[in-house]
This record gives structure tokens, sequence and C-alpha cells, in this order.
């Protein structure tokens, strides 16, 4: 059993939560997700099922959100599920002002994690210390604000909706708190929904399955790999490399292969290794390599079904 399932995640339930109950449903233990959403936030969940969990960490890792921020309000949390700190009336702002002001955050910027978070300090979790009343500052992280847009600004309730593009990583919750003081009435998220998440969108997502219809109609059926994978070059074994790959050997290949190989890329000369997916002479995943193209080798990194 591999392949992957795409949830559309219910507010209230913690990603593993969704995870639990999939183990029960399909029977399987190896089961993980990519991408913890916090319980109030829904939308996008992508969940690995078998061997399919191997190849998490090689899908794409932009993220997108539909968020509403509530200005005027700052908490304990960056949401308002905390504990309320300073209340502020917000400025009467044009359109025009207020995509000024989101406009600033886009790009490549340093933003600081909330105190509510799971930053780890020392070896703990950061929102352990601060359920404690600790006082603590987090570091600045890197992160990329691809595209931020602005859907609607209400001047009465003092809410933004606006949609998000950005890398692995970013805090929204944060991202809200620095919109609102940027503006300077301060800011609160006060809704998150994931649109999209490692290269799958929210039209592919399917409402979390209960045990009961699963018994009734059947489990849901997994994508494929090879059809969530397609960003990355392929390359065919022969038999007798099949054996050798599944013994965990380096292959080399041959010139007349490399173009084959390596069709996606768009220039071979501007780096030293590749991942690459590996089939068998069937056509079927047997795992993934990286490739060496000066030495026109593919070295094993996830091997199925090996032997000896």
């Amino acid at each position: 059993m591999i392949g992957f399932l795409i949830i559309d995640k219910p507010c209230g339930l913690t990603s593993h939560d969704c995870v639990s109950r999939l183990r029960k449903i399909y029977g399987i233990k190896r089961i993980g997700h990519g991408g913890t959403l916090d319980p109030a936030v829904t939308g996008v969940l992508p969940i690995a099922i078998g061997k399919a969990t191997r190849f998490l960490s090689f899908l794409p890792s932009t993220k997108k959100y539909e968020a509403t921020i509530q200005l005027g309000l700052r908490t304990s949390t960056d949401d308002l599920e905390g504990e309320i700190i300073r209340k502020e009336k917000w400025p009467q702002l044009e359109k025009k002002s207020i995509s000024h002001y989101l406009n600033e955050f886009k790009g490549n910027i340093k933003q600081r994690p909330p105190q509510f978070s799971s930053v780890h300090i020392k070896g703990e979790r950061a929102y352990k210390k601060a359920r404690r009343g600790e006082t603590f500052d987090l570091p600045l992280k890197q992160i990329t604000i691809h595209d931020i847009q602005l859907l609607q600004w209400n001047k009465f309730s003092g809410e933004i909706n606006l949609n998000v593009n950005c890398s692995s990583g970013t805090y929204i919750r944060a991202l809200a708190r620095d919109i609102g003081e940027r503006i300077g009435c301060g800011g609160s998220l006060a809704k998150l929904r994931r649109t999209e998440s490692l290269g799958f969108n929210i039209n592919q997502a399917i409402p979390l399955p209960t045990f009961e219809k699963c018994i009734k109609a059947g489990k849901p059926l997994l994508i494929k790999p090879l059809d969530v994978l397609t960003h990355l070059p392929k390359i065919k074994l022969s038999k007798e490399e099949q054996s050798l790959w599944r013994q965990g050997q380096s292959l080399t290949t041959r010139n007349d292969r490399l173009d084959l190989t390596l069709k996606k890329i768009d220039n071979e000369n501007d780096y030293n290794k590749k991942d690459i997916l590996v089939l068998d002479y069937e056509g079927e995943l047997i795992g993934l390599a990286t490739w060496h193209p000066k030495l026109l080798k593919i070295q094993p990194k996830i091997v199925f079904n090996g032997i000896g």
C-alpha cells in the first residue's frame, strides 16, 4: 500500500487526529502528514500512506492560504484563541493603502515566530514555556512571501481578507501580527484555510472519511507517487540493473540515456547532483536516487524491496 490522500481538514481536529483515524481505516501504522495545521485551521492536509511517507520531503514546499486578519486586537497567541493583550481602534484606510502595507511583506523577510509555537528552545517547545508564563525571545527566521493579495477590506469590522503564497515554515499568525503592527493598531489571525500544500490544492481534497462510511463505500483511492512526483526526472532500469539496484549498488548510465533521463532539466551544467526517480523495467516506481552527472552515476537514496 503506497500513495497519497489529500484531506480537507475540518476545524477542531489536529493533524495527528486525522492520521490516527486513517491508520484505523487503512489498517496500517506507516502514515504521515505533510505539514501540521492547528486545530482551528482548515484545508489541505496531504497524507502519505505506506512507503509514500519517504517522498514527503521531495514534494514542492510552497504553501497557499486564505486568511482573515482582525485589526485592533493583539493577543498572546497572535490569533483569537489567546488572551487579549491590547485593543485599539483601527484606521479607516482605503483599499489602496491596505494593499500598500501588504506589499511591504513580499519577498524574503525576517519573521519572529509566535511565542505559542513549536519552535525548540534548548530542547523544549516554545509553547510549553509560554504556558508557564515564562518570557523569552525567539530568533528571527528567514521566510519568503511569494505573493500576498488583498481580497476584501471591511472598515466597519476591521477585517482584512487576503491570499498568501509563502515558503514552508511561514507562520501566518505572525504575519497577521506584524501586518497589524505595521498599520499601527495591532492585529491577530481570525481565520485561516490552507488552499495548497506540497503541490496539492483544495480541489483535490476530500472530507476526512469516517470508519463507518469506509465499511459501506470502501476506502478512498490513493494518488500514486508517480502521478505526484512529476517534477522529478526518471530513469527506467533494465532487468540486470534492477537486480544491482535492489542490492544497493550505484549504477553507471550510458551517454545515450542521458537526454532521456534529464529531459526536464534546463541546463545539466548548473548543478552537481539531482534527485531522480528510479523505475523498474515495467515502469513501476522502485526508489529514488541521487544523480551525479559528472560521474554518469546514480546512487541509491531510497530503495524499495532491497535485498542482501
